[in-house]
């Protein structure tokens, strides 16, 4: 049964139908309070209805703050709460009822003259996530569907590796920074990130099964890395020269990079990342005859697509498996 009745400035229509959650909403106008209330009426009665009373509730920062507090990994949820910062900061005060694909257009518009493609998908794909769970877990209801908005497409990844000579001339050029210069052996030999390479701990090497364990890292999950002669001899350089019983490598990432980026000055190789050296080492491993399984255990990639963009395979490398 509906009813409609005045409080104070406002008048409140309510819908009562047996077996069914009451609704009650309040308009200014008496005509819009008896008009919704039959709409109401009408579509329990013909079982088409939809409470959307959460979805008008829940704003888009609401819906990511819950996302996010139920991430219990504390590296996780740093990476995704700086990738949800601008998706709250632009389209946060919205509730999901009146989320629309065109806020989602617009936010990606706006963010594209901001910074690159990549990153503008990556935003999206996080706001996507929460809304499915909003919709799956939370009971949201979406009665015109979950927003969505064609995604920019990825730039192709970068392709550079070491031409011939130019790692040697790398590990000269950091003679005097015998630090940095490990870091690089150890990134060409095992595809480790910048970030897991310095936090490298004497208790997470197991020098009889000859691997590395890697407890935090960028996906989440930890990895067990398989070390090489080349690698394992740096190691015990290391070690055997470091009174340190935690981190092997008292150095900050971005000084990595910045002596890197020096050295690479000095020799002349121009358009070399430290971050490069992740690719050149993916692509070896598929050289030396490593499967698709195998690499990505090796270098953590979740996805095929993520493993593609990293490898960069010679042709001349492939000559010798040509069948004639």
């Amino acid at each position: 049964m509906a009813t409609v009745r005045k409080l104070r400035s406002k008048w409140q229509a309510q819908v009562r139908v047996k077996g069914h959650k009451p609704q009650a909403k309040s308009f200014t106008l008496k005509s819009d309070a008896l008009s919704w209330a039959r709409q109401i009426e009408a579509e329990i009665q013909r079982g088409v209805f939809v409470d959307t009373a959460v979805a008008e509730r829940m704003a888009v920062r609401d819906a990511i703050e819950r996302y996010l507090s139920g991430i219990s990994d504390q590296n996780k949820q740093r990476i995704e709460r700086s990738t949800a910062r601008p998706v709250m900061a632009s389209l946060g005060h919205i509730s999901l009822f009146n989320l629309t694909n065109q806020h989602l257009a617009d936010f990606r518009d706006e963010q594209l003259q901001l910074v690159g493609p990549t990153t503008v998908v990556h935003r999206l794909s996080l706001l996507s996530k929460v809304l499915k769970i909003a919709a799956q877990e939370w009971g949201v209801p979406f009665p015109k569907g979950i927003p969505s908005v064609r995604k920019p497409k990825r730039p192709r990844g970068r392709d550079r590796r070491l031409d011939e000579g130019e790692f040697n001339l790398l590990l000269s050029a950091l003679s005097e920074t015998p630090t940095v210069k490990q870091l690089v052996i150890l990134a060409v030999e095992t595809a480790m990130r910048r970030g897991e390479l310095v936090k490298i701990e004497s208790k997470h090497i197991n020098w009889k099964n000859r691997t590395l364990h890697i407890p935090v890292t960028k996906t989440g999950v930890p990895r067990d890395v398989p070390l090489s002669e080349r690698a394992l001899a740096v190691l015990r350089d290391v070690c055997a020269s470091s009174n340190q019983l935690g981190k092997l490598f008292e150095i900050q990432p971005d000084s990595v990079s910045q002596a890197f980026e020096r050295a690479c000055k000095r020799e002349g190789i121009e358009g070399l990342r430290f971050h490069d050296l992740r690719h050149e080492a993916t692509s070896r491993f598929f050289e030396m005859g490593l499967n698709t399984m195998e690499v990505a255990t090796i270098t953590g990639h979740k996805t095929l697509e993520m493993l593609n963009r990293y490898t960069h395979l010679r042709a001349e490398s492939l000559v010798d498996r040509l069948v004639s």
